[in-house]
């Protein structure tokens, strides 16, 4: 049996303002298409589909179409599970019905059947796992005393573990933060005031782990428990990320293989840094000047209406900070401290700089210099 593995998609998110439903639909046509050139048997979807519990309309349209494409176009089975982001119930709507057709939603605990697949060795199972709330998986039978994330998911894969059938293979789509896994800025805490982590070890005897929640594609604990990563890149920490589907197959006896295949985003996210004369002079051609882009100048004087500028070239800068704002940690300093560190003849030739591109002559600072210190001396006379 073969399937993708993806997860996060966030549908609905903006980023820094930018809406990113045009970047979304740009990837997930390539997941389409590839999901119909490698003749995959489904598709799996491990939570997060929407960036929060009410979505906006462009997001569910976006969804829609993508699984209409998939499940009635392509002939593929969905399986697509609720995240932590998402409504349960919203969803689980229609899922009887859908499931019919070859979509299985699943965004409450109260349905854990399993999906089952056919191939040339037997049967697959894959148990879809929406996100465990400790609160909602108490109502559980056997579920009562759990008392956070460990002991509630420990306590519902019980209840799957139940349904093994001897001879099946056997796949868990989940979403959880597994300890030991990389996060990422974009990413929402599952618990707050306490741990949100599960032990690896709770997903043991599965063939296969497909989960969703942390960003990064990655394995935690073990080949078998794997994260396909988000759609797209949603914060400038993430711009060594590769984003990707996974492609996976599940052989005789359970045997696992895992292929990352990466998207190409319409709009990449990077980091620039220079000052601003270095930065405006980028060849215009540069593709890479559409990206999302976090601008760190590092001109030592102040730069006048630096983000109308930089957005004649980068017209998708979402970010800009001074580097010498920045200590050496990256922590910001106090702005306003540095500029009282400074006099005001020092401010005036900066602004003089940035404004003609010339150094002000002496006649000119004079100038300058008493129209200040007369300003000055009438501030104090007014008690200012």
């Amino acid at each position: 049996m073969r399937f993708l593995h993806t997860a996060d998609w966030h549908l609905g998110r903006s980023f820094r303002q930018a809406s990113l439903v045009e970047d979304q639909a740009h990837v997930l046509n390539q997941l389409i298409d590839l999901a119909i050139r490698e003749r995959v048997d489904a598709v799996v979807i491990a939570g997060d589909v929407y960036d929060r519990a009410v979505p906006p309309a462009d997001a569910v349209a976006l969804l829609d179409d993508v699984l209409a494409r998939l499940v009635l176009g392509a002939g593929i089975r969905v399986v697509l599970i609720a995240g932590n982001h998402d409504s349960p119930d919203r969803v689980g709507f229609g899922g009887r019905v859908a499931e019919k057709q070859g979509l299985a939603m699943r965004g409450t605990l109260t349905h854990l059947a399993p999906v089952v697949f056919d191939d040339a060795f037997g049967q697959v199972a894959l148990h879809p796992l929406p996100y465990v709330e400790p609160a909602f998986a108490r109502r559980l039978p056997g579920v009562e005393e759990a008392s956070d994330h460990q002991s509630a998911v420990s306590s519902v894969m019980g209840l799957l573990r139940a349904q093994w059938v001897p001879g099946q293979r056997n796949v868990l789509v989940g979403h959880a933060f597994v300890a030991g896994g990389t996060e990422s800025e974009s990413e929402r805490p599952l618990s707050v005031g306490g741990s949100g982590a599960v032990s690896a070890a709770t997903f043991e005897g599965y063939d296969f782990v497909a989960l969703g929640h942390l960003h990064r594609p990655q394995s935690v604990g073990s080949e078998k428990v794997q994260y396909s990563g988000s759609l797209l890149k949603y914060s400038f920490n993430e711009v060594d990320h590769i984003k990707s589907v996974s492609l996976v197959q599940v052989g005789q006896g359970g045997a696992t293989s895992v292929q990352r295949v990466a998207l190409t985003p319409r709009h990449d996210v990077r980091i620039v840094k220079g000052t601003m004369a270095e930065l405006l002079a980028t060849p215009r051609g540069d593709k890479a000047l559409q990206d999302y882009v976090r601008a760190v100048l590092t001109d030592k004087d102040p730069v006048l209406d630096a983000l109308g500028r930089m957005r004649e070239v980068y017209p998708n800068v979402l970010e800009l900070q001074f580097s010498r704002e920045l200590d050496a940690s990256g922590a910001s300093a106090k702005t306003a401290q540095d500029h009282r560190e400074r006099s005001p003849d020092d401010l005036f030739k900066a602004f003089h700089r940035d404004m003609l591109g010339e150094e002000i002559d002496e006649a000119a600072l004079h100038v300058f210099h008493a129209a200040a210190q007369s300003e000055v001396s009438a501030g104090e006379e007014r008690g200012v």
